[in-house]
């Protein structure tokens, strides 16, 4: 099966857009990040989200975390999202359904790669909007980091059959069935 890992910024915040959490079409897209098994990532931005959306289609899975809530609603405002959510697997959403609550992938790559974020989506959103090109690289390059642990993450599942998480103070191992 062939496969696409995304990750999205975005240039505003739920408080700045009418409808907040209910209105993620309205955030704009600043950078997505893709990855496939072609060893390419490659960086798309506003003016790029209908090529992106062109080149999603072409893979039979987009794997996302937290994808099916939030990159593809941003990406929603620049096209017809539908094919691509019958074929999203949403890491996210898959341990949600085990666990019965939400991890988040910075919990998550600490437990399972001993890995650390290096900023979050409201510094991407900053970096953004400052117009600095040096900081505009950064959010290119967090959301590239995003993509990498996402696919450590993937590709940790996948060898061992379980990922860890940390809940009510331990870290847990969550047994996923990740086949490719």
């Amino acid at each position: 099966m062939t496969e696409i890992y995304l990750d999205i910024e975005t240039q505003r915040l739920a408080d700045e857009v009418p409808g907040g959490w209910e209105n993620i079409r309205a955030f704009g897209l600043a950078v997505a990040v893709t990855w496939d098994a072609a060893g390419e990532f490659r960086e798309w931005y506003e003016t790029d989200a209908e090529g992106l959306i062109r080149a999603l289609r072409g893979f039979e899975r987009v794997v996302t975390f937290n994808g099916e809530r939030f990159d593809l609603a941003v990406l929603s405002a620049y096209g017809d999202v539908r094919e691509l959510r019958a074929k999203s697997f949403d890491v996210l959403q898959d341990l949600k359904r085990r666990l019965g609550f939400r991890v988040s992938l910075e919990h998550l790559a600490q437990a399972t790669l001993g890995r650390k974020k290096t900023g979050s989506g409201l510094d991407a959103v900053m970096w953004w909007r400052s117009g600095d090109p040096a900081l505009r690289r950064r959010v290119a390059e967090y959301c590239r980091m995003d993509v990498e642990i996402l696919r450590e993450i993937v590709s940790a599942g996948r060898r061992d059959g379980f990922v860890k998480v940390p809940a009510q103070g331990k870290i847990l191992p969550v047994y996923v069935g990740w086949a490719v």
